[in-house]
Formats: structure tokens, sequence, C-alpha cells
């Protein structure tokens, strides 16, 4: 364990990494370098197909390109770092370092929850009010809500981060996770943190679960919608316009609720930092293949994006 300069709080803290051993770190550093090029790439491309296909210029593709370029930022705040640590076989991370993470890491993650939900409005517009979607989902209301959802993402970071950065950690500096994980943080901590935990518990409820439960009515008001003029076609076409949000939504708070609300019935420790690595490397990797594979317009903007590079060639 490193030293504590004139025992008054940390320099810098130890990243212990992932549970695995030595000997398969190769391994590992392969597949997560692998998964995290493919987070970066799958996603850049959404975000190209969207801009230059004139036929996503829609809210739907609006907010899906904010959701890509959001899913590439949540990867880059830890996973080159943990990629470097492996390859380098250093486990350090400057105090600086550390809590520049936190923040990135919470404002990310908050931005993901805030823009499932201005996408579960959409769907329930597009669904629920078809003859006026276009006037109320209008450019100025698409742009709204990402203002909105960026300023939120913001200022709920920024809270967490200003309390953490007056914490000490005097008693040690040792995080047992592969970044600079908030609750590990407090956990280790020195000081009282009985105002960090409330913060966390109010805050929490305003960006994870006040949109998790946005994003049930807005489902639940399609759900009834549909069953009230059930149809073999009106449950297809609300599947097709819905099913890869509902996919991406359902890996997102998923993983969420496995660490938060399913009890660990061995070493905690381990389950989170597995659960960690779900939500932040393998959903944003996914969410690319689940948009392109399931939905008939972006497979059709590739096709189109294809056609016209072999033909310039």
């Amino acid at each position: 364990m490193k030293s504590i300069k004139n025992q008054s709080s940390a320099s810098e803290f130890i990243l212990l990494g992932l549970p695995i051993r030595p000997e398969d770190q190769a391994i590992y550093f392969a597949l997560f370098l692998a998964m995290y090029l493919t987070t970066v790439l799958g996603n850049l491309l959404i975000i190209l197909l969207i801009r230059l296909d004139s036929h996503l210029h829609t809210p739907m593709y609006f907010f899906l390109s904010h959701l890509a370029f959001t899913d590439i930022s949540f990867s880059s705040v830890t996973a080159p770092k943990m990629l470097m640590n492996m390859l380098t076989h250093s486990q350090s991370i400057s105090y600086a370092g550390c809590i520049s993470q936190v923040y990135f890491f919470l404002f990310f993650a908050d931005l993901d929850s805030f823009l499932l939900t201005s996408m579960a409005y959409d769907r329930y517009v597009a669904i629920c009010h078809p003859l006026h979607y276009t006037r109320i989902m209008n450019q100025s209301v698409c742009i709204l809500l990402v203002i909105v959802s960026w300023f939120l993402s913001f200022a709920g970071a920024l809270v967490h981060t200003i309390l953490l950065a007056h914490l000490s950690f005097v008693r040690g500096n040792t995080l047992n996770h592969f970044f600079c994980d908030l609750s590990a943080l407090i956990k280790l901590s020195s000081s009282d943190t009985s105002m960090n935990e409330l913060v966390i518990l109010i805050v929490g409820s305003l960006v994870i679960t006040v949109p998790f439960i946005c994003i049930l009515v807005s489902y639940g008001r399609i759900g009834a919608t549909i069953l009230r003029n059930p149809s073999i076609k009106g449950i297809c076409k609300a599947f097709s316009t819905c099913g890869s949000h509902l996919s991406v939504v359902s890996l997102y708070y998923g993983a969420i609720i496995a660490l938060y609300f399913v009890p660990s019935s061995n070493n905690t420790n381990d389950k989170d930092v597995i659960v960690a690595v779900m939500y932040t490397m393998v959903t944003p990797m996914l969410n690319p293949f689940i948009y392109s594979l399931r939905n008939r317009d972006m497979k059709g903007a590739l096709r189109n994006m294809l056609a016209r590079a072999t033909f310039s060639m």
C-alpha cells in the first residue's frame, strides 16, 4: 500500500483491477481491447449513418446519435485506463485522475439514463399520438430535451464530485475495483460520509429511479394503446418501433438492478466489479448491434452507404 503524504489524504489510489489470475491477463487484455474498439467503431458508425442518410434525420435517430456518442464516452472513461494498467502491470491512478474519472463516469451514466427516457417519450408520442407526432416532437423540443439531459447530468455529477473532493483517505488508498467507483471511495474514506450517502440517495432517485419510472409509464401507455385496438399489424409495428429501445433499456437497468438490488451470496466486491464490466463495456458494445441488426432503417442506411462506397471505388 502506498504511503499517505502528511497523513492527511492519499496522493494516489491503487486499483486492484479485475478478479482474474495473472496468467490470464493477456487473454483478458485482448478481449477487453476488442470490446472497447468494437464499442467505439460501432457507435461511430451509427453516428456516421445518421449524419449521412437524410431518411434518418428524425427525432428517434437524433436521440440515438447522442446515445451513441454517450456510449463511446462512457466506455472511454474507464476502459483505456484499465487496459493501460493491464498492459503495464501498474495499478496506480493519481488523486486528480481518480476524482476526474468519478465525475465523467457519473456524468455519462446519468446522461445515458436521461437520453433513454427521452427516447421512450418519443416512442410514446409516435404510437399514442401519431397524428400530432411532428408537432409535438419538433426540432426545438428534441434539442431542449437533450440540453436538459446534459444540464441535469452535469449538475448531478458535479454535486457528487465536490462532496467527494472534501473527503480524506488516511486509512488507505487501495480500491478493489478497476476504476474509481464512487461507492468504493466512500467506503474507503476516513471522513464522515453521511452527507455523501444522503446525496447519493436523493440524486440517485432523480437520475435513475425517476427516469426508469417515466420509461415504464411510457411503455404502459403504449401497451394500453395497442390493447385498445389489438391487431397483428399494430403489435408488429409497435415491436419494430420499440424493440431496440426496450432491449437497450433492459441491458442498462438490468445491470443497475443486479448491482444494487440483488443480494450476493459470495464475494460482494467481485460481483460489483463483474457487473460494472457489464454496464461500462458490454452494454455500450451491444447497443450498435441491437439498433443495426433489429432496425430496418439502419440496415437500409448501411446498405446505401456501402453501395455508394463500392460505386465510387
